[in-house]
């Protein structure tokens, strides 16, 4: 199997490309890709199609740098610090981007249909809700663009029901972005993957996806991660591209690594409370730049040394949330 390192700046312009469908991993504050997002921005990708389960400071950047133009996602928010992200929020408000919701559960499922090869999965999920009844992309945007569903959800017949009346499912269409990106502990050369703590969609969203770039907080000699390998995730032969990248998701928390940053999610409410503010942010401190670890001494410096994990518990005791 060939060797898949790669920079960081060489795998975003390969994999990211303007009008692509992309997807990101992570959980609200948690192993979101943040080294890449803040390349995706430095390389002024726009018009890009936007797939999360429940995403947060990732997608809140990308929004706000007008990278986005669609977003297909359960919820975006960081926690207390943004219970709906600002820049996304913004965003949805003066309706620049378009916006298709679906439940946690649906959004789990679209990945897991994508990454099973299949054209949807059925569910119980959101029958009688304004999830079926309100779409974010319309009829006429359907028909134009051949890269979207048909139809947002389906409500079908179940098959195998005994009852008279029959009985109602409802399909969510599967997700096969063009590219996935998603941060992990460890992977090797040849690209196995290993995250430890939650995977939340991750695993659906790289094997759904037609390229996967993987960043991750520490390289392995190939061979090493085989020894135990019930606790890898990911096999080499799903991954296009590995990005040695440490802190590669700061400012969110990579369990058993380093905590989320409570000082500069305060302080990123407060500087990106209007569109002004972002864009001074983003000139600043993603374009000002040169790369992730610049990015950190900017706005972290020797704060990082306390939202160090701690090695029983995976998250940092010194972080005052």
């Amino acid at each position: 199997m060939t060797d898949k390192l790669t920079t960081l700046s060489d795998a975003v312009r390969k994999y990211v490309t303007p009008g692509c469908h992309i997807s990101i991993g992570g959980f609200t504050l948690n192993r979101n890709p943040m080294a890449a997002i803040h390349e995706i921005i430095r390389q002024g990708i726009k018009n890009l199609h936007l797939y999360a389960h429940s995403n947060g400071q990732g997608l809140d950047e990308l929004t706000g740098a007008g990278c986005v133009d669609r977003v297909d996602i359960a919820y975006s928010g960081n926690g207390r610090y943004a219970p709906t992200c600002i820049n996304f929020k913004r965003r949805a408000k003066d309706g620049s981007i378009l916006i298709e919701d679906y439940s946690n559960f649906q959004m789990a499922l679209r990945f897991m249909a994508g990454a099973m090869g299949l054209p949807f999965l059925p569910t119980y999920a959101s029958l009688g809700t304004d999830i079926v009844e309100k779409w974010g992309y319309d009829a006429d945007l359907r028909a134009d663009d051949n890269t979207l569903p048909s139809k947002k959800l389906a409500l079908i017949d179940n098959p195998f029901s005994r009852n008279e009346d029959g009985e109602k499912l409802l399909a969510v269409p599967a997700i096969t972005p063009d590219v996935t990106i998603i941060h992990a502990q460890a992977a090797d050369a040849r690209g196995t993957v290993r995250i430890d703590g939650l995977t939340f969609c991750d695993v659906e969203q790289a094997k759904a996806a037609r390229h996967l770039i993987v960043t991750c907080e520490t390289i392995v000699a190939p061979g090493v991660l085989n020894q135990a390998p019930g606790n890898n995730q990911i096999p080499g032969f799903c991954v296009d591209a590995v990005v040695h990248k440490p802190r590669g998701a700061y400012p969110t928390a990579c369990y058993g690594e380093y905590d989320y940053d409570p000082g500069f999610l305060d302080w990123y409410r407060e500087k990106t409370a209007d569109q002004a503010g972002f864009d001074a942010y983003t000139a600043d401190c993603i374009r000002g730049c040169e790369d992730h670890d610049a990015y950190i001494e900017k706005v972290c410096g020797d704060r990082f040394d306390t939202l160090k994990a701690d090695p029983a518990h995976g998250y940092s005791l010194k972080v005052k949330r």
